[in-house]
C-alpha cells in the first residue's frame, strides 16, 4: 500500500495553454518512409507544433496521419516545449484525441522537466525516469527517482505527483524496501528573506494606491 508522505506547496506560475490544445497542428520532417505491411508511417528529424506546443525528435512514427484519435511514438533526442514548460527524454508516446494533444507517456535517463514561473527568475526543475504528462488537467506524474527542485528546496521520492494548476506536490513511499521520500530545505538568507519582504510591501502599496479606499 502506499503511504502518502508530505505535501508541499511551490510557489509556481498558473499553466494555462488549454487554449493552445484548439489549434491547428503542423508537422514536417526530414524524410518520411511508409511501411505497407505494418500500416505504419514513420519519420526521421520530426518536428511537430501546436500553437506554444512543439515537438521534435530523431525518430517519429504513427498509425495513421491522423490527430482526431492516435497515438504518436517520438524516439531520440525528444524535446518537448510548452509554453512555460520544457522536457527533454529519450522516448515520448503522445494521445491525440479531437485534433488535441492530450497525454504523454515520457521515460529517460533520466527525463527533465523545466517550469519557469511567469514574472519570476525562479524555475522549477524535476528528473525521473518515468513521467505521465496530462496535458489538460495539468498534472505531472513522475516516478523512478523522481527529483523536484525549487528555490534550493528540494524533494526526492520514488513517486511524485505535480499538480501545477493548483501548485501542489504529493510525494510517495511505497513502505518498507522503498526510499523514503527525502526533502531538503535551504533558509532564506537575511538578505533574501529581506528582499521579499519589500516586494511584499511594495505590493501592498500599489494595491493600496489603486483602491484609493483603504
Amino acid at each position: 500500500m502506499l503511504a502518502a508522505a508530505c505535501v508541499a506547496v511551490l510557489a509556481t506560475g498558473s499553466y494555462a495553454q488549454i487554449g493552445d490544445l484548439r489549434l491547428p497542428i503542423s508537422l514536417d520532417a526530414d524524410s518520411t518512409d511508409y511501411d505497407g505491411n505494418n500500416s505504419m508511417l514513420m519519420f526521421q528529424g520530426l518536428r511537430l507544433s501546436q500553437g506554444n506546443i512543439g515537438i521534435e525528435a530523431d525518430h517519429g512514427r504513427a498509425s495513421k496521419l491522423d490527430f482526431e484519435d492516435s497515438v504518436w511514438h517520438f524516439s531520440g533526442n525528444v524535446v518537448i516545449d510548452t509554453e512555460n514548460g520544457h522536457i527533454e527524454c529519450e522516448t515520448a508516446d503522445l494521445q491525440f484525441n479531437g485534433h488535441q494533444l492530450q497525454s504523454a507517456t515520457i521515460t529517460g535517463a533520466p527525463a527533465t522537466f523545466r517550469l519557469e514561473r511567469p514574472g519570476s527568475d525562479e524555475t522549477t526543475y524535476a528528473e525521473a525516469g518515468n513521467l505521465a504528462y496530462d496535458f489538460r488537467s495539468g498534472i505531472v506524474e513522475f516516478s523512478d527517482q523522481a527529483v523536484i527542485t525549487e528555490g534550493g528546496n528540494q524533494i526526492s521520492s520514488n513517486y511524485l505527483l505535480y499538480n501545477i494548476t493548483e501548485r501542489r506536490i504529493n510525494a510517495q513511499s511505497a513502505g518498507d524496501g522503498d526510499e523514503k521520500v527525502k526533502i531538503t530545505y535551504t533558509p532564506q538568507t537575511e538578505t533574501a528573506a529581506e528582499d521579499a519582504d519589500t516586494e511584499d510591501r511594495d505590493d501592498n502599496d500599489a494595491a493600496i494606491d489603486e483602491t484609493g479606499d483603504r
